[in-house]
């Protein structure tokens, strides 16, 4: 029976690829069938093909085939120069599968329908509505250890090189460039229009990119074994010191550490492996100053 149990190293591949797979399509579908039917523009390097996208169209009148979206063409291009990036701050491996994640975000980009009329009529509705769901899909995207692309993957590596780096943040920051070009080609209630659903989209990415939610945990053990196993197991810093328990009076060994919010799991079940009475306390949303390094893959 053992034996057909998927592996912990297999299982958070398959997790790490359904959140990748899933985010991809759920942000196509809330920027296709929601934002582009009513006129407005995504933010960073999506808004920037959305635009190129235009200018092919409108001013080379380059034929687009019935059913397809040269939007994903282009951003698959725009974010060739940042795999260099990603390869150079964050790894090979996060580097090869945003490769993938791209693929797939400009696949699904290229080929979910585009209605002719609004799903929804009301655009401060559609504004929230799409920027829920592409926010969503980023976040999904990101959790999985991967990148959307674009700005997804300079926040990733101004996270790391910054740990209490904001990715929505930065992402907000980026977009005042492509909507002040904007505004020169469209009506101010694009721009206005656009801006909030860019904002929800940031904000809801940020909830969902727990890899940016900093945790602070506290262990209480007999074990003296724990401390290692962490620092092996996770490659994560340890401080330890030796407490006693107020009413036992016995000797336990206390431990704190600094993780992500996605690693918690991971940390649970390394110490429970150990000691499956251990008392664990977890404090999130703990601001970092000094040398914390953001891991995004295991």
């Amino acid at each position: 029976m053992k034996n057909n149990m998927i592996s912990p190293k297999h299982r958070r591949f398959i997790e790490q690829n359904a959140w990748m797979v899933g985010g991809n399509v759920l942000f196509a579908i809330g920027v296709n069938m929601i934002v582009t039917p009513l006129g407005l523009y995504n933010g960073g390097f999506m808004g920037m093909a959305q635009l190129l996208r235009l200018f092919c169209v409108n001013v080379l009148h380059v034929p687009i085939p019935a059913g397809f979206d040269l939007v994903g063409v282009i951003y698959f291009l725009e974010n060739v120069p940042l795999f260099f990036l990603a390869y150079k701050v964050v790894g090979k491996e996060f580097c090869f599968k945003s490769l993938v994640s791209i693929g797939i975000a400009s696949l699904a980009l290229a080929i979910v329908p585009t209605p002719a009329n609004p799903i929804i009529h009301d655009t401060l509705t559609a504004c929230f509505v799409g920027g829920v769901i592409a926010g969503s899909g980023a976040g999904m995207v990101m959790r999985g250890g991967s990148s959307g692309g674009g700005q997804d993957i300079i926040g990733v590596c101004m996270a790391i090189r910054h740990p209490n780096a904001k990715v929505g943040i930065i992402s907000i920051i980026m977009n005042v460039f492509i909507y002040g070009i904007c505004l020169f080609l469209f009506n101010i209630e694009i721009v206005i229009y656009s801006l909030i659903y860019t904002t929800i989209l940031a904000i809801f990415l940020d909830r969902m990119f727990i890899q940016n939610i900093n945790v602070q945990a506290m262990i209480f053990t007999k074990k003296d074994t724990v401390a290692d196993a962490i620092l092996t197991e996770m490659d994560r810093g340890v401080t330890d010191w030796n407490g006693q328990g107020a009413y036992t009076k016995e000797d336990s060994y206390i431990l704190v550490t600094m993780i992500s919010k996605y690693e918690i799991e991971r940390l649970l079940s390394v110490v429970r492996g150990i000691d499956p009475g251990a008392f664990v306390i977890v404090t999130e949303g703990t601001k970092v100053y000094g040398n914390f390094r953001k891991k995004l893959t295991d």
